[in-house]
């Protein structure tokens, strides 16, 4: 079974074929580690997991780099602005390594907490200096880079294809998409980008290495390119990330990357769309900061959040609200005690598990058709095949949805207690005693613990308390 992907480059679903048959190469660009990711950024992580476990599930081997930021990405994506480490170690009185270290860890602890898989090669953009330096000097040599106003700049006019990822043309594009976007003059043309920074912007900047051009710190493109070459080669098969990141980040990528090489270098640009809330794209500077440690302070399970992402198409805008969260949990609940109720007896049906298994590689291999995967869950749990041949089948397609299908939750002490509580509300309501059954509801909800009806039962969870 082939997967068929949306390749960004060509505008198509198309069938993959790597360059390697024994080996995937994939790269993702990792956060900058300046704040906490909050959940429109984890998403795109979401996304990008399940595409590494899709792969290794239809059989491929997969080599996943991804990058660590912690220097050179300015608040404008267009050479402008202030570095945002650098944003980090003021808000916080505190150097901007210690910013990149406290922040790489709580990243990584949000990904375990997500079942999401920390890939095998992760990377700081600061362990990599000589290498940007080696590329940025052949860029220079080979006349794809010059220097103007103190900085190194890649010359886009030396490339007839350079918009061929977003197929725009240059008097369509803006000097950049973030905010505080400001033209930089030294620039020859409105496209060009920023490889290395001799004269910074601001003059606090706290981490600056020895070039040949003076003292100064690479740009945020040339990062990326130089981590995945030098660690996965001069090939790679598939580049991931989120919508914003197609230009002119993944745009930059290419336009260095390939004239540093002189070949094509990646064939499958893949993007997750964004999570939105209610006003629009999420962002760390407007509205409640949502975080993986804010669902779970206010109740959530963290896998809910995952169940609600992979319920949608990654192509998709998702948008969050917390009665969509709610609605997501409740499902979740429910197909786990579904599955809890599920009796491992029976005889293994070898023919049957493969016929199932082979329409879950169909959908997970139709450009990620993870909603029909799930879907085929609770086909299996309403067919009339044998118990140990469905929880086997769970099992194994859990290892793509990574959403803990078969894990037994331990019930407290205080979990046992709200169940008598649900139980000595069911019967009230059964003796009509509605005054009795709202009570108990409140009661409940006083001590943080919200109760969702549904028509399985009525499961539970924890809440902010009113």
């Amino acid at each position: 079974m082939n997967l068929r992907i949306f390749n960004t480059l060509t505008k198509n679903v198309e069938e993959f074929i790597p360059n390697d048959s024994k080996e995937v190469k994939m790269y993702t660009c990792g956060p900058t580690v300046y704040h906490f990711a909050h959940i429109g950024n984890l998403r795109a992580y979401i996304f990008e997991d399940i595409l590494e476990k899709t792969l290794k599930y239809l059989g491929y081997n997969v080599k996943r780099c991804m990058n660590i930021t912690d220097v050179g990405h300015l608040t404008s994506d267009s050479d402008s602005g202030e570095d945002k480490m650098l944003k980090g170690a003021k808000r916080e009185h505190k150097s901007v390594m210690d910013i990149a270290n406290f922040y790489t860890e709580r990243f990584h602890e949000d990904l375990t907490t997500l079942n999401i898989k920390w890939p095998e090669i992760v990377v700081k953009a600061t362990d990599n200096i000589p290498f940007y330096i080696k590329m940025i000097e052949k860029l220079l040599k080979e006349g794809y880079a010059y220097q103007s106003g103190g900085n190194i700049y890649f010359d886009t006019s030396k490339l007839d294809d350079y918009y061929k990822l977003t197929n725009h043309k240059i008097d369509e594009m803006v000097v950049g998409v973030r905010e505080g976007v400001e033209e930089d003059r030294a620039k020859k043309n409105q496209a060009d980008f920023v490889l290395w920074f001799t004269k910074s912007k601001f003059d606090d900047q706290e981490l600056k290495w020895t070039s040949p051009w003076g003292l100064g710190y690479p740009g945020w493109h040339i990062e990326c390119s130089g981590i995945s070459i030098k660690y996965l080669g001069e090939y790679l098969d598939i580049h991931c990330g989120g919508v914003d990141n197609i230009f002119p980040h993944h745009t930059n990528e290419i336009a260095q990357s390939e004239a540093y090489l002189g070949h094509k270098w990646c064939n499958y640009w893949i993007h997750g769309e964004h999570l939105n809330d209610s006003t629009g794209k999420m962002s760390k500077s407007k509205g409640e900061f949502l975080t993986i440690d804010l669902l779970k302070e206010k109740g959530y399970n963290p896998l809910s959040y995952r169940f609600m992402c992979l319920n949608a198409s990654y192509r998709k805008v998702l948008v969050f609200s917390y009665d969509a969260l709610d609605n997501a949990e409740n499902a979740y609940i429910k197909l786990k005690n579904k599955i809890d109720s599920i009796e491992n007896n029976g005889d293994f049906q070898e023919e049957i598990f493969n016929r199932y298994n082979e329409k879950f590689k169909e959908y997970i291999g139709d450009d990620l058709n993870i909603a029909n995967a799930i879907t085929l869950i609770y086909d299996i749990i309403k067919s009339n095949i044998s118990g140990v041949t469905k929880i086997k089948l769970i099992e194994s397609f859990d290892t793509v949805l990574s959403l803990d299908l078969l894990k037994k939750e331990t019930k407290s002490i205080m979990d046992e207690d709200i169940l008598k509580q649900i139980e000595k509300r069911n019967q009230a309501k059964k003796e009509k005693n509605y005054k009795e059954a709202d009570n108990i509801r409140d009661e409940l909800l006083k001590k943080g613990i919200q109760l969702i009806d549904g028509r399985d039962g009525t499961t539970y969870k924890f809440v902010n308390k009113m």
